[in-house]
């Protein structure tokens, strides 16, 4: 069936003989017409007998209130939904009533159209800053789909820190969890560092690697510390604090014992597992192998990481792992703050064979493997359906 929206009009329409047929959670009815005119249309073919699947993808804008965002995912998801019989809307927090201004993606026009569109019968959280998701905007827009029972997975960036304590908590999952405070007192710090002579300083709301240093506390009690461009040193733990304990504070940074890792070929790797809920468990989707060259500090490509892939160092016991690890934490992160369809694990081996847990993200990058991004577009577009309740 054609499933028609007037640029002009701003509305959905088609000519099925069916006899009623909705599209969005709040049933919203569309209008039939014999004829169809012939300019200003979008047109989409979906698979339905009588309520079209309406997918929202929740963004964020910039300071030219320009729509940003993760474009090409928002792309594949579309086309993949349109393969399905259902319709995907980008929109950035508003005020919404009955109605929501978004845009879609046309696939055979590689172009993007302002839309109209009834509520969606699911919103997947991708607004791409963590200061976006403290707005008001955003809070309004989070709480209305909340009020109207339209599930909303992925609310919010995670705190590394809360997760680390949650993860923490769990019997199965602590033996994996890498000690960890909040580096917000000199005295806890130094007590941590002189435990274990080396830590990482991570921001708790960071991402991508962006602001890692590893510390070091040298035999003749001086402290050395590396960041990706620069190194720094100082006579002793207090000239440290004195020049950087307010900077911690002020970005609220965790320190976490750093653990000696497993090496590949002489260097570090760790896994980047993907993992999506699927057939009511968490399930990895894909996992890739980043590897640094050129520093210790992260393995994350764009500071320099080399992507290795996974059947290299794939191992039983290593599927096997992250099967569990993938379902307790999913399980978990929904239990304790709200339901998650997605995220990310950042793990590695430490250099006596013992597997670490270092990072859960809720809102993953893409990866650069094209198998697992094909899957995740697809593990995605499952969920989406399975949730709004037409599959």
């Amino acid at each position: 069936m054609n499933l028609y929206y007037s640029l002009e009009n701003k509305e959905w329409f088609t000519h099925s003989k069916e006899k009623l047929i909705t599209i969005g959670s709040n049933l919203h009815q569309v209008k039939k017409y014999h004829t169809i005119p012939a300019e200003n249309l979008l047109a989409f073919s979906v698979d339905t007998i009588n309520s079209i699947p309406l997918i929202g993808i929740l963004t964020g804008r910039n300071k030219s209130n320009d729509v940003i965002g993760n474009g090409q995912l928002f792309k594949e998801l579309q086309k993949e939904i349109l393969k399905n019989g259902g319709i995907s809307v980008v929109f950035t927090p508003q005020n919404i009533s009955d109605s929501l201004n978004g845009f879609i993606y046309v696939p055979n026009e590689d172009k993007w159209f302002p839309v109209k569109c009834p509520l969606p019968h699911v919103v997947y959280n991708r607004v791409p800053f963590r200061t976006q998701e403290k707005s008001i905007s955003f809070y309004q827009t989070y709480h209305y789909f909340q009020s109207k029972k339209i599930p909303f997975f992925n609310a919010f960036f995670l705190n590394k820190f809360e997760v680390n304590q949650l993860l923490s908590r769990d019997p199965f999952l602590q033996p994996f969890i890498p000690e960890t405070i909040m580096a917000a007192e000199e005295s806890s710090l130094l007590q941590l560092l002189n435990k274990y002579n080396s830590l990482y300083l991570k921001p708790a709301l960071g991402s991508k690697g962006s602001g890692i240093y590893k510390i070091y506390l040298n035999q003749d009690g001086s402290i050395k510390m590396n960041g990706l461009k620069n190194c720094y040193a100082f006579k002793d733990f207090p000239s440290f604090w004195a020049e950087w304990g307010s900077k911690l504070l002020e970005k609220t940074y965790i320190a976490q014992e750093a653990i000696t890792p497993l090496l590949y070929k002489g260097k570090r790797f760790d896994f980047r597992v993907l993992v999506h809920f699927s057939k009511n468990r968490y399930q990895p989707t894909g996992i890739g192998i980043r590897q640094s060259q050129k520093q210790e500090i992260t393995t994350h490509i764009p500071n320099g990481g080399l992507l290795i892939p996974y059947h290299h160092i794939q191992t039983k016991e290593h599927d096997q792992f992250f099967a569990d690890t993938a379902d307790r934490i999913g399980l978990l992160l929904s239990e304790e703050m709200g339901f998650f369809g997605e995220f990310s694990i950042d793990a590695g081996i430490s250099s006596n064979g013992k597997y670490v847990i270092y990072e859960i993200n809720s809102k993953p990058m893409q990866f650069d493997e094209e198998e697992i991004e094909k899957n995740r577009i697809h593990s995605l577009t499952q969920l989406f359906f399975e949730f709004a309740g037409l599959r």
